[in-house]
C-alpha cells in the first residue's frame, strides 16, 4: 500500500487533501513539513502532500527551501482544495483570550482575528494535537483553536464559528521520486542557488523566457538567510522535457547567471489554475485553419475543444449542448447565416463568440438569433493561421450588452497570450476595417490590374521603386500569393467599411485632377491639411517605424 506523509493533525486540510487525492493510500500525519521530508528521506513514506501556495498567503517558501535541499524528490502533481477554517473551544460560553493555531492558519485568519479578537494573544504551534492536549490538561478554557472542522471535532472541541476565512484555497504539492511524463498541460518549478546580484540580472533572465514564448506563472525573489545573497523562484508553463524550457534554463544558468548548476528544477507536473474557470469546453463551428489555430492554444490552456465542420463526424447540433462557449469561425459571407441557423440552439449561460471580420450584420444576427441569457461578443483577430503567436498582434473586440463572464474569460485568454486589444462598436469596427483591410486589398488588386493593363513586368517595377514605394509591392504580393477568397470576402463584406474605398476613390480623383492641372500649391495645401489632422504624435513614431522598415528592406535587397 502506498504511504503519503502530510502535515497533521488527522482531519487537517492537508490530511483531507491527501485522502481526496488517494483514497486508498495509508496516510501518515506528522507535526510539520520538516518531519514530512524526514519521512521521505528515511523511506517511511512513498509520497508527501504539502501546501505549496495559498490564496491569502501566497507561495509557501519553507516548502520550496526544503524541496530544494532534497534532490532525490520532485514536485510531481497538485491538488487544489478550498480551505474551510473554523473556530473551536473547550466549551461554548467562556470568553476567548488566546487563539491557538498552526502559523500558516493564523496568517490566513489575520483579518478575522483583527475584527473579532483584536486583543487576544496568539499562540502559534507546530504540533497542534500536543498543544491542545497540554492546554486541556492545564484547564485553560479561555483558549480558542483555529483549524479545519473535522480536526476540531476529532480533538473533542466545541465549534464556536464556522467558515471564518471565506474564499480561501490552497494548492497542495505531491512529491515523489520520478517526474511524470508530458501531459500537454504542464508547469515546471525551479529555484536558483544564492546569487550575487548585478545590474540587469532579472531583465536578462526574463528575456530568455520571453524570446522563447514561455509564460511565467510565478516569479519571486528573496534574500537567502544564510548567505544573504539573492535567490529566485520561478514557475513556468510547460514541461521540463520541452526543448524551449531546457534551452531557457540552460542559457540562464550558463550565460546569464554564468554558473553551471545554479538552477535546481523542483519538478514538473500537470498545471492547475488557482483562479476558477467557468469555461471547461469550447466548441467551434468551422474546422478550417483558423479554428484549428485557436483550438491548439485553447487546449494549451487546459480547455477541451470540439471542432465541427462540413465534413466532421461531430455535428454542430450535437456539439453545442456539450460546451460552455461556442465560437463561429467561418467565411465572412457565411457568418450571419451560420449564426441564424445555430444561434437558437444555444441555451442560457452559454456564450457565442463570433470570430469574424464584419461586425454590424454578424452581431445583429447573433443578438436576434440567441436567447436573452446567451452571452455574445465579436472577436476579429488581425492575423492568419501562419502566425506563430498572437503576441503584439492586433485584435478588435466588439462587446455587446450581453457580453458577460464567459466572454471576459475568452478575452483574458487573448490578453494572456499578448494580443493588443482594441474595443470597438460594430459600426466603428467596420469603418476602421475599411481602412485597415478593404482599402489595402482594393488598392493591391487595382495596382496589379494596372501593371497587367500596361504589360509592365513586376521585376522591372521593383528595380524602379524606392524603398517607400516598395510597400505597395509588398501588399500586392501578399494579396495575390495567398488565398484569393480571403481578400474577396474582405472586400465584399457589408457595413460602414464600404465607405472608405469609395471615399478614397473620390479623393484620389481630386488629387489626380490637381496633379494633371499642375496645381502644386493646392497639392501642398492638401498635404499640410492632412499633416495637421494626423498630428506629429502619430507621424513621428510612424516615420521612425517606416525608416526601420526601410533599413530592413535595404538589407533584404543586399
Amino acid at each position: 500500500m502506498v504511504t503519503i506523509a502530510t502535515p497533521g493533525p488527522e482531519g487537517s486540510h492537508a490530511w483531507q487533501a491527501a485522502r481526496q487525492y488517494a483514497p486508498q493510500a495509508r496516510l501518515l500525519a506528522l507535526p510539520d513539513n520538516a518531519a514530512v521530508f524526514a519521512a521521505l528521506a528515511q523511506g517511511t513514506a512513498d509520497h508527501a502532500l504539502i501546501p505549496a501556495y495559498n490564496t491569502r498567503e501566497g507561495r509557501k517558501r519553507d516548502f520550496c527551501h526544503l524541496l530544494a535541499e532534497n534532490p532525490d524528490h520532485y514536485w510531481i502533481d497538485n491538488i487544489v482544495v478550498p480551505i474551510h477554517l473554523s473556530l473551536g473551544a473547550f466549551n461554548g460560553e467562556t470568553p476567548l483570550n488566546t487563539l491557538i493555531g498552526r502559523p500558516p492558519l493564523l496568517r490566513q485568519c489575520e483579518e478575522y482575528i483583527a475584527n473579532h479578537f483584536p486583543t487576544a494573544d496568539l499562540l502559534a504551534v507546530h504540533d497542534l494535537e500536543a498543544a491542545v492536549a497540554r492546554i486541556r490538561a492545564e484547564g485553560r478554557s479561555d483558549c480558542g483553536v483555529i483549524e479545519a472542522e473535522p480536526a476540531l471535532l476529532a480533538g473533542g472541541l466545541v465549534l464556536r464559528e464556522r467558515e471564518i476565512t471565506p474564499y480561501n484555497r490552497t494548492r497542495f504539492a505531491l512529491l515523489g521520486k520520478k517526474l511524470p511524463p508530458i501531459s500537454g498541460y504542464d508547469a515546471t518549478a525551479a529555484i536558483t542557488t544564492p546569487l550575487k546580484d548585478r545590474v540587469g540580472l532579472l531583465h536578462d533572465m526574463l528575456g530568455e523566457f520571453a524570446r522563447r514564448g514561455i509564460n511565467l506563472l510565478d516569479m519571486d525573489s528573496e534574500t537567502d538567510p544564510r548567505s544573504q545573497e539573492l535567490r529566485f523562484y520561478i514557475e513556468m508553463e510547460g514541461h521540463i522535457e520541452d526543448p524551449g524550457i531546457q534551452e531557457a534554463l540552460h542559457q540562464i544558468a550558463d550565460e546569464v547567471i554564468r554558473e553551471t548548476g545554479s538552477i535546481r528544477v523542483l519538478g514538473s507536473y500537470p498545471r492547475v489554475d488557482m483562479r476558477t474557470k467557468r469555461i471547461k469546453r469550447c466548441g467551434f463551428i468551422g474546422s478550417g485553419e483558423m479554428s484549428q489555430w485557436f483550438a491548439r492554444r485553447l487546449e494549451g490552456e487546459g480547455y477541451q475543444v470540439l471542432l465541427t465542420g462540413r465534413n466532421s463526424e461531430l455535428r454542430p447540433e450535437e456539439m453545442i449542448p456539450q460546451v460552455e462557449l461556442v465560437a463561429v469561425c467561418v467565411p465572412i459571407s457565411a457568418t450571419a447565416a451560420t449564426v441564424r441557423k445555430y444561434g437558437p440552439l444555444l441555451s442560457e449561460k452559454q456564450a457565442l463568440i463570433l470570430l469574424a471580420g464584419e461586425a454590424e450584420e454578424s452581431v445583429a444576427a447573433a443578438l436576434e438569433a440567441t436567447a436573452p441569457g446567451v452571452e455574445v461578443m465579436l472577436v476579429h483577430n488581425l492575423w492568419g493561421p501562419k502566425a506563430a503567436t498572437m503576441k503584439n498582434k492586433n485584435v478588435s473586440l466588439v462587446r455587446t450588452q450581453r457580453s458577460g463572464v464567459l466572454c471576459r474569460e475568452f478575452e483574458a485568454f487573448l490578453y494572456k497570450h499578448g494580443a493588443t486589444i482594441s474595443l470597438d462598436s460594430g459600426p466603428r469596427h467596420n469603418l476602421l476595417m475599411g481602412v485597415g483591410q478593404k482599402l489595402p486589398s482594393a488598392t493591391a488588386i487595382a495596382l496589379a490590374m494596372t501593371l497587367r493593363q500596361h504589360t509592365l513586368p513586376s521585376g522591372e517595377i521593383e528595380r524602379h521603386s524606392t524603398l517607400t514605394s516598395a510597400y505597395s509591392m509588398l501588399a500586392m504580393a501578399r494579396v495575390h500569393f495567398q488565398n484569393p477568397r480571403t481578400y474577396a470576402e474582405i472586400l465584399a463584406c457589408p457595413g460602414q467599411g464600404r465607405r472608405i474605398p469609395r471615399d478614397f476613390a473620390a479623393n484620389l480623383q481630386t488629387v489626380l485632377e490637381l496633379a494633371e492641372g499642375g496645381n502644386i500649391g493646392a497639392l501642398c495645401e492638401l498635404v499640410e491639411q492632412n499633416r495637421a489632422f494626423l498630428g506629429d504624435n502619430f507621424l513621428g513614431p510612424t516615420m521612425k517605424l517606416a525608416l526601420e522598415v526601410d533599413n530592413l528592406l535595404g538589407r533584404a535587397r543586399n
